[in-house]
């Protein structure tokens, strides 16, 4: 799994690619909170469109993320994610905690 940022106006992006499994899920969160550090973003975007594969640890990962925004006083979201990713997402229920945009 790769992962690859951009940030802007106080919106940190992060963009997953590959497959978020377990073994990559602890990598993802301690990178993450790296991350979250760093730029004290008031706003993080979570995009998932360059996910293949996601399992229930991806949903620690959206979670983790939340609440870590949430302690900062900001906002998190999932941005684009890819078909099985999204059936993970639905399954969960998660989008009734974390927002998910959609661009295309």
């Amino acid at each position: 799994m790769e992962i690859s940022t951009g940030f802007e106006a106080g919106r940190l992006t992060v963009y997953f690619s590959g497959e978020l499994d377990h073994h990559e899920a602890r990598r993802a969160m301690l990178r993450i909170d790296e991350l979250l550090d760093e730029y004290l973003p008031r706003d993080c975007a979570l995009n998932l469109s360059g996910l293949r594969f996601m399992d229930s640890s991806g949903i620690a990962v959206i979670i983790r993320v939340s609440r870590r925004m949430q302690i900062l006083g900001g906002r998190a979201w999932i941005e684009d994610p890819a078909r099985q990713p999204q059936r993970v997402i639905d399954a969960a229920g998660i989008d009734r905690l974390v927002p998910i945009a959609m661009s295309r």
